[in-house]
């Protein structure tokens, strides 16, 4: 197969594997691959998986491929606050959770981490709509309790002032009842605990 004519069949695909080629072509020898990346028509990101070399990279575009190159997975922890504008911008690459272990790929276009979790905690995330594509981003509450889950030691004032969260964007975006569900789900009462802590310094009022 012609180059043009797999871009073409591939064209509403932003990564790509070898087995949707052959889903196209399945005479398709991968070697073309190897010819392809040295032409610089496309990237590989990690085994098996690419990308058109002339694709436009923005946020959406690299939370969908962490969804793909590593799947069963959902975009959370520090990268999702930051999406939600409850923590400062800063580089944290795209940060994921997935049933799979924990691992990370340095690829060309950014770099992708991913933690574990248990399958019953795989939950909490929505389908985020761009350009005709979609995304797995979880709920700016189960970010949160993403976060604190997987980082039991924040759990002092000093700690959650470290986080810098922003209070007005928090407050209007969290809800309050959702959070609380969601925390059931979890079943843990020091996760709960710090929750409460963590809710009460921001408010500066009582516990919940």
């Amino acid at each position: 197969m012609q180059y043009l004519k797999l871009k073409e069949s591939l064209k509403d695909f932003t990564v790509f594997s070898l087995a949707d080629i052959r889903r196209v072509d399945s005479s398709f020898h991968r070697r073309r691959l190897n010819e392809w990346q040295e032409k610089r028509y496309i990237k590989k990101l990690i085994k098996g998986y690419y990308i058109f070399s002339d694709l436009e990279l923005n946020e959406n575009v690299l939370f969908e491929i962490a969804n793909r190159i590593y799947a069963p997975s959902y975009v959370s922890l520090e990268i999702a606050l930051s999406y939600y504008h409850l923590i400062p911008e800063s580089v944290y690459g795209i940060t994921s959770i997935s049933t799979r272990r924990t691992y990370q790929f340095k690829t060309p276009v950014a770099e992708f981490s991913y933690r574990t979790i248990k399958p019953k905690l795989f939950f909490g995330y929505e389908l985020v709509k761009y350009d005709n594509k979609v995304f797995k981003m979880a709920m700016v509450e189960k970010a949160i309790l993403d976060y604190f889950y997987l980082n039991p030691l924040i759990n002092t004032e000093n700690d959650f002032g470290s986080l810098r969260f922003d209070r007005d964007m928090f407050f209007e975006q969290v809800s309050e009842e959702r959070l609380h569900q969601f925390l059931k789900l979890f079943a843990r009462k020091t996760l709960a605990k710090r929750i409460r802590a963590f809710w009460k310094f921001l408010s500066g009022e009582g516990e919940v």
